[in-house]
């Protein structure tokens, strides 16, 4: 009886220690956090003496010959193999593709499910060309709220409306939340978000839910969320107002720069042999005589910019895939004229504010805003980044955000800042809406209701849309998209036996096998392999240039930043010796408007200023004003005469406005912009700050 009477606590005791031990384990387990490994790579200055043996990249095909490529798909030799396609059979084993064969597939639509479409089939062997009417990215895919998560709003939804599919919708975007940052490390990282508690008792809720969402990511969580006392939370957060705060949760998710991260999936594919053809558009779908899609028609836009007749040609292709996002329905329709649409276009508005608004390492989610919204307020790229909204909306390529819209973001900023915080119209950098297609749910009552999910589609005629999802979850959509063209179109994907260099060194992806199936999850994008998180260093010994020009380059090109800072110029000053800014607020610095040009397919000066760089994203008045030198080294690099570049002028100005240019600012010539008189113009920023010893 007494051997029992201290047995049994003993036992207690040991197995409460076996629990709590595991707990702490299971919090503060050494993690394989992305981007913290060495390079797979290592730098060309690594070695003996530090001798600089410049990296040998591989160089994606020109522009010409990639629309040359375009046109052979179509050769006379077609008509004779038309009776492959289509499910009518197999397209002959162990047939090698040639340049004037038809193509696999052709993906209609350049953003990031069909960017990463095309990474998807080409490293599964297959003969792809994808063409995008604009840009990479020129649509919703550089507009989004710059986040790579699984959505805690969502998860919030599933257990409230017991939703399996918002369920779904979580688990699947926080697996691929850690393929998208083991994949391209250097475009996305981890961020903890902080989530505010003014009242003790939702502090047990929300702890919870930030619980349950660690508990989904299973073993691809990287780091534990965790709650702050009032004092911490202010400590890590000083501009939260002190009034009603009992504390804070800080879950993680990660972060993104999603137009360079949809040019790293184009280049990518590009790398792999895909034909990759931005500013062409596809103006009609074929179909052979049975009535069944074998290609399309495609309008090469550049031309008309210069002046010129822009003529159109036939691409041939065993299968045609939609990926077109908001303009789903409009493809839909060069197919079936009267098909019942499927896309429900939701405005999502952003606005950028200083970097002095928020920490430089923590973000922020208002779950509980007036209207029963969330809205974010995240560190991005050195500004502040808050949105977003949600309202129907018509389909157009620019929208321009509402000032109603604006408005709404801004005073719900201000409930949750410290009242002698005072966030004014006039420090609105720039401003966005960016749509979101969502797929059409006939039952639900407000887009809000709407999940993100992606839907895969046919027509009679075979033409296979994928449509809705988000960002995080484009390799997923890509993947599943995919396996139904190969299915549908009866196509073989094969083995993949000698893969592009696309680290420019022997070094592969090794846990790719390339074996004819999907391995888009282990597959690096352009610029991983030789990146680290102090690459920045190396650059700054070999080429002199600045600091947060150096990190910038290495967080936005990775491995490729050795080229970018070759293509600088000089200085001509002691320190820094290379990289001549585009603006004096931001590290964009002239070797990326040459790179840009010369390996990433930038083809008009929007191109740059907004997608290759994000000054437009940033700053609008800033990009204004960088807008003569961008011109300058495009037109130098691109032969431009006169007319192309005032051409280049007035398209770039018609688009900052959809940026949030202020209106005083869009009448602005060129020489009026180069003599300064951007910021002597006065507007909402003008007034706000003292000037000549006020």
């Amino acid at each position: 009886m007494a051997s029992n009477r201290f047995l049994r606590p003993l036992l207690y005791i040991s197995g409460a220690s076996v629990v709590g031990g595991g707990i702490l384990y299971a919090i503060y387990k050494p993690r394989n956090i992305p981007g913290m490994d060495r390079a797979q790579v290592p730098p060309p200055t690594y070695g003996p003496g530090g001798v600089f043996h410049p990296p040998k990249f591989p160089l994606v095909k020109t522009r010409d010959e990639q629309i040359a490529d375009l046109k052979r798909s179509a050769s006379s030799n077609f008509a004779s193999r038309a009776s492959s396609f289509l499910g009518f059979g197999k397209s002959s084993e162990n047939q090698k593709a040639t340049e004037d064969e038809p193509y696999d597939l052709l993906v209609i639509g350049g953003g990031a499910t069909g960017a990463g479409i095309a990474v998807d089939a080409a490293t599964r062997g297959l003969r792809v060309a994808m063409v995008e009417r604009e840009d990479f990215s020129s649509g919703t895919s550089s507009k989004s709220t710059k986040l790579v998560h699984g959505g805690v709003r969502y998860l919030e939804k599933a257990f409230k409306d017991l939703d399996y599919n918002q369920y779904k919708l979580v688990t699947e975007a926080l697996r691929e939340r850690r393929y998208f940052l083991d994949t391209a490390p250097h475009l996305s990282q981890w961020l903890p978000i902080m989530i505010p508690v003014d009242k003790w008792w939702k502090a047990p809720y929300y702890w919870a839910g930030t619980k349950v969402y660690d508990l989904l990511a299973g073993s691809e969580n990287i780091e534990s969320s965790y709650f702050l006392t009032r004092s911490k939370a202010l400590d890590a957060y000083p501009m939260l107002r002190k009034d009603k705060l009992f504390g804070a949760l800080v879950y993680y998710d990660g972060a993104h720069n999603d137009s360079r991260m949809n040019v790293a999936l184009a280049m990518t594919s590009a790398l792999y042999g895909v034909t990759v053809v931005n500013h062409a558009q596809v103006t009609a779908l074929e179909k052979d005589s049975s009535g069944k899609l074998n290609g399309a028609r495609v309008k090469d836009m550049l031309p008309e910019k210069g002046g010129e007749t822009s003529n159109e040609f036939s691409v041939r292709a065993r299968g045609v895939i939609n990926a077109t996002g908001p303009f789903t329905d409009s493809i839909r329709k060069l197919d079936e004229p009267n098909v019942q649409e499927i896309v429900a276009p939701s405005s999502g508005v952003h606005v950028i504010l200083p970097g002095y608004f928020s920490p430089s390492n923590m973000g922020l989610i208002d779950p509980s805003t007036s209207d029963g919204r969330v809205i974010f307020f995240l560190p991005w790229q050195g500004n502040t980044i808050a949105g977003t909204t949600d309202a129907p909306t018509k389909i157009e390529q620019n929208p321009a955000a509402g000032e109603e819209e604006i408005n709404w973001i801004l005073r719900e900023i201000q409930n949750y800042l410290a009242p002698e915080i005072n966030v004014r119209r006039g420090d609105v950098l720039a401003a966005w809406s960016g749509i979101r297609p969502l797929v059409r749910d006939p039952n639900a009552k407000s887009t809000e209701g709407l999940v993100r999910n992606h839907l895969v589609t046919f027509s009679e005629s075979g033409l296979l849309t994928i449509s809705g999802g988000k960002w995080t979850t484009y390799r997923q959509m890509a993947e599943e998209a995919v396996d139904a063209a190969l299915d549908t179109f009866k196509l073989e994907p094969s083995a993949i036996k000698d893969p592009a260099r696309v680290s420019g060194t022997d070094v592969t992806d090794s846990s790719a096998t390339l074996d004819g199936t999907c391995q888009t999850h282990a597959v690096k994008l352009v610029g991983a392999h030789g990146f680290s998180k102090t690459l920045f260093i190396n650059l700054i010994q070999h080429f002199g240039l600045e600091t947060d020009v150096a990190k910038h380059l290495t967080t936005a090109y990775g491995d490729r930043a050795w080229t970018v800072a070759a293509l600088c110029g000089p200085t001509e000053r002691r320190f820094p010796v290379r990289g001549q800014r585009l603006s004096t607020l931001y590290p964009f610095v002239d070797g990326e408007v040459r790179y840009a040009v010369r390996h990433e397919y930038a083809n008009t000066a929007v191109d740059v200023v907004a997608r290759r760089t994000r000054l437009a994203f940033l700053n609008a008045q800033a990009a204004l004003e960088a807008l003569p030198d961008i011109i300058d080294l495009m037109g130098a690099e691109l032969n431009w005469n006169r007319e192309r570049r005032e051409t280049e002028w007035k398209d770039t100005v018609a688009f900052l406005k959809s940026m949030g240019l202020p209106e005083k600012k869009l009448a602005l010539t060129r020489k009026e912009v180069e003599e300064g008189r951007v910021g002597k113009y006065e507007d909402d920023e003008f007034g706000m700050y003292a000037r000549h010893g006020e």
